[in-house]
């Protein structure tokens, strides 16, 4: 467990990407099995603990801490598990030999809700503080230590010398705590065999790109494409299984039934998942809001699958049948998609229509005059490009229309998590409605990135200087016409929504630049919101 433990903290205070690849694959090369199996899953948010639940570790605590105090010192450090760690009452008589992880993780695994929490009370007892936080953060799931999915696997196939392709496509066929995985990784056996039917293949990504870097390559060596804005996915059908991934391989099968039952064909199609209708013949696309409602749900109830249907558009063919299509040509994947989806339902399935274009300039004026509200931009794609995992440069590019800009004041700030967890570092943000005498904000937005670190240190320090009132973990500061912080917010698009006051919701807001210059009172309108929304 210590050794969990010690990784865990070193990975919230390294921020570099291959400073965490060492600190990943050194705990691979030195924990045994099944403890290391048992971190991944942990980390990749892979592993299930039924018997405790975050309401269980409050309520333990309030038996050994004033509920006061724990209040203020939760207030203040931001986070549950750190909370705790440091706030549990220590005990006399620790324990020398302390469970491993694997001996948390079964145990618990097959404890009752009963049981649980009165194992992780004894645990809590046994530990130091910073076993009690990845205790704690192991049973909860919230492992905000800068570890993706896809960069535990990269960590993975560096251990092991191997290609980490090759991890991502056996990925689904494997459980924790991955025995099969570590005994070819280790030399101790054959790769196995891919354990799960329709997997996933890894994504090819595009690089994004301007004019500047466009003016080196040709473009009758590219086909265009319109970029729609929903969510990129990969719908595998193989020997009766149907899987639907996103683009880093999660599969989100379950909160897509309507498009799952009509994936009946033997092959992988990579694409764009939208909600849309089919009117006249073809279907009218619905914007990311609509998506919004299916994404992230367990279970969808048939009424919401009617509202709001489930389609996806088109981009390229991975497999067809037993054949591997990913090595051919773009441009005869390409012909060769056309026909597949020719033959699928087509008010599930149509194609991505390709834009024809001559020249780079003719580029740059389309991706800011889309036909379609929900289309962000264009794809370049080399006609000759195969089909490769990850994001090489030259065969693939992106370039989105321009972002929007609004001028927003700050009204709430909230701390963040792992190494931001001493900052207020997530800000909602509002803009002006009512009479011209009377403003009133209302919130149209969140956002935690877009500045720099010591841009941080300054909003966090107006934040402070300028509460007014506190709720749990969020503060509210002074945002009036002639005091507050006015932050300049980037934005792709624009929806309307009834869950919020302002009847709008943004699409990828972040902070584009700090107006410390600008007097809170000559931020944007909600008017000049809805006219671009218009």
């Amino acid at each position: 467990m210590k050794g969990f433990a010690d990784l865990l903290d070193r990975l919230v205070l390294t921020p570099s990407r291959n400073a965490k690849l060492t600190l990943l694959t050194g705990y691979l090369a030195a924990t045994p099995d099944p403890d290391r199996g048992y971190a991944i899953a942990a980390i990749t948010r892979d592993l299930d603990i039924l018997s405790v639940k975050p309401a269980m570790v409050r309520a333990l605590v309030a038996e050994r801490v004033d509920e006061v105090l724990f209040a203020y010192s939760y207030d203040f450090v931001g986070d549950l598990a750190e909370t705790v760690s440091l706030i549990w009452p220590a005990t006399e008589g620790r324990a020398s030999d302390l469970p491993t992880l694997s001996q948390i993780v079964e145990t618990l695994q097959s404890a009752s809700r009963s049981d649980g929490p009165r194992l992780v009370e004894r645990w809590l007892d046994e530990l130091d503080p910073s076993g009690r936080y990845a205790l704690l953060k192991l049973i909860t799931g919230g492992m905000r230590v800068g570890v993706s999915a896809r960069l535990m696997k990269q960590a993975l196939a560096d251990y092991g010398g191997e290609d980490v392709a090759e991890i991502e496509e056996l990925w689904h066929g494997l459980t924790p705590p991955y025995q099969p995985l570590f005994d070819w990784l280790d030399g101790r056996a054959d790769k196995p065999a891919n354990l799960a039917a329709a997997p996933f293949r890894p994504a090819m990504l595009a690089n994004p790109v301007d004019l500047d870097e466009l003016a080196r390559y040709d473009p009758a060596d590219y086909s265009a494409e319109w970029k729609w804005d929903g969510i990129r996915v990969q719908a595998t059908g193989e020997r009766g299984e149907r899987r639907i991934y996103s683009r880093t391989g999660d599969d989100i099968s379950g909160a897509f039934p309507d498009l799952l039952a009509a994936m009946e064909f033997d092959g992988a199609i990579d694409g764009e998942l939208l909600v849309g209708h089919v009117e006249d013949g073809a279907i009218r696309t619905g914007t990311f809001s609509d998506l919004q409602q299916r994404l992230n749900r367990k279970t969808v109830p048939a009424k919401l699958q009617k509202q709001y249907p489930a389609i996806l558009r088109a981009y390229d063919l991975l497999q067809e049948g037993g054949e591997d299509l990913r090595p051919l040509p773009f441009e005869e994947r390409r012909a060769r998609l056309e026909r597949f989806v020719a033959d699928l339902p087509s008010d599930r399935f149509d194609l991505s229509p390709l834009v024809a274009f001559e020249s780079w300039e003719e580029v740059a004026q389309m991706r800011n005059a889309a036909p379609d509200p929900v289309i962000e931009g264009l794809m370049l794609k080399r006609r000759d490009s195969a089909y490769v995992p990850g994001r090489p440069k030259g065969p693939w590019f992106k370039w989105k229309r321009d972002p929007f800009l609004v001028d927003a004041v700050l009204m709430y700030a909230q701390r963040g998590h792992g190494k931001r967890s001493s900052f207020y570092s997530d800000y909602t943000f509002g803009v002006w409605t009512g009479p011209a005498d009377d403003p009133l904000l209302v919130p149209v937005g969140k956002a935690y990135f877009g500045f720099t670190d010591e841009e941080l240190k300054q909003i966090d320090k107006f934040v402070r200087d300028n509460t007014i009132e506190r709720f749990g973990p969020v503060r509210s500061v002074r945002a009036e016409p002639d005091k507050g912080l006015v932050l300049e917010v980037a934005f792709e698009g624009l929806n309307r929504s009834s869950r919020h006051k302002s009847g709008i919701a943004m699409r990828f807001p972040r902070i584009s630049r700090l107006r410390w210059d600008k007097p809170p009172g000559e931020a944007d309108r909600l008017e000049t919101l809805e006219a671009m929304l218009e």
